[in-house]
């Protein structure tokens, strides 16, 4: 990898040098990812819990959202959109050069994704609706704004990918609401699809980079064909389980896709990253996709059931990518070293066995279904939930170097 790729790759989201400075305004609302990273952890590790009381009809949501429709919908557009925008509006000042919103205006958008997250499960849909449909939309639109003002138009499909999820998110409630003819789990996978495409696409650029710079000896290639290939395949596998245009065909694609997703970690040279957890979690977060893939294309058969291939995905996947990005952004823009101490590694544990619990016992233990989502539940939300508590100082404190952000 040349040194060039290296500084790209890094510059997404590690933070440059910066001069000190008068902090202005409450610490946690100094970047976007401080707030939204801790809330997001905070908002899961009550909504899990919240949702497996209503599953067992212990709890009962009087208002527009509940149930499996709330948990599914929450989880991605309450939990993952939160994180992806804490993301965007950290790194897309360092992508830009350009301020991203602080202090008072981030503290409106803070607050228009919490009054959702409150008003869905207990108000009406024309009260909850407007909140939760604007959040995507007023982000996408502050990061499009910087990105075309500052000529970076590189990044400018990564920041679409809030409209992708925003116009799902416009056809879930219509769809639930009786204006569209469609199942409302329809918009929810394409959803999922994307965020999977999100996630490949983010971590093909950062994993390489983080690995060449942590271990010098890494032996990484990168060859342009495997990864423009590895996108577009990616893409059809998407599109085909979204509209199961054919199961043959479906299955072989999502089978070559995650042929060429392993392609990609064996080019990387992961088995070198065992001994740096803060590296190992990318790599092993980014195998849960060939992995999903795979059961995807089992599901497509037949052979087993299609929830397991997505929790595969989001439990594996998207959470375990999510836990590692939110330590080391947080570390690295709060001045501190980007190594991963015992909170880090118990929750890179904790998420990677709650994936292996929802996962495995479905495939070949389906009599133990309901006790492996009890402990995948608390699995997952305990990794959380430890977050939440270890990193609550870290987010809400100015930086350990004295520099602002």
């Amino acid at each position: 990898m040349s040194s060039r790729d290296k500084h790209m790759a890094l510059t997404i989201i590690e933070p440059p040098a910066a001069h000190r400075s008068d902090q202005v305004g409450p610490v946690w609302l100094t970047l976007g990812f401080r707030p939204f990273y801790l809330l997001a952890a905070v908002f899961v590790s009550f909504a899990v819990p919240l949702w497996l009381l209503q599953r067992d009809h212990a709890l009962v949501f009087h208002g527009y959202l509940s149930g499996a429709l709330w948990h599914q919908h929450e989880m991605l557009f309450g939990f993952v959109a939160a994180v992806i925008v804490g993301f965007l509006f950290t790194a897309g000042k360092v992508w830009t050069g350009l301020p991203t919103p602080t202090g008072k205006s981030l503290l409106g958008f803070v607050m228009l994704w919490l009054m959702a997250r409150l008003l869905l499960p207990i108000a009406p849909a024309w009260l909850a609706v407007p909140l939760d449909l604007s959040f995507l939309p007023a982000a996408g639109w502050v990061l499009t704004r910087l990105v075309w003002r500052s000529h970076n138009l590189k990044n400018l499909p990564i920041v679409g990918a809030l409209l992708v999820l925003a116009i799902c998110n416009l056809i879930f409630h219509l769809a639930l609401l009786g204006v569209l003819p469609f199942n409302p789990s329809t918009p929810m996978h394409v959803a999922l699809g994307a965020v999977v495409m999100l996630v490949q696409a983010m971590a093909a650029r950062v994993i390489p980079g983080f690995t060449a710079n942590a271990i010098p000896h890494a032996k990484i290639k990168r060859y342009r064909w495997l990864g423009i290939s590895t996108h577009l395949m990616l893409g059809l596998a998407m599109i085909s389980v979204v509209t199961a245009i054919n199961t043959p065909i479906s299955a072989l694609l999502m089978a070559i896709s995650a042929m060429l997703l392993f392609s990609n970690l064996w080019c990387w040279d992961s088995l070198s990253t065992l001994h740096k957890p803060i590296l190992w979690i990318l790599h092993l977060s980014y195998a849960w996709i060939p992995v999903g893939l795979l059961l995807l294309a089992a599901a497509a058969l037949g052979w087993i059931p299609v929830s397991i291939a997505w929790h595969a995905l989001t439990v594996g996947a998207m959470s375990g990518m999510i836990a590692g990005m939110i330590t080391r952004t947080a570390l690295g823009h709060t001045g501190r070293p980007l190594n991963a101490g015992r909170v880090e590694l118990a929750m890179y544990i904790l998420i990677n066995l709650a994936a292996c619990a929802r996962v495995i016992p479905g495939i070949f233990w389906p009599q133990v279904y309901e006790q492996s989502l009890l402990v995948s539940a608390g699995l997952w939300t305990t990794a959380f939930l430890v977050y939440s508590v270890a990193y609550f100082p870290i987010l809400t404190q100015k930086r350990a170097d004295g520099r602002p952000g």
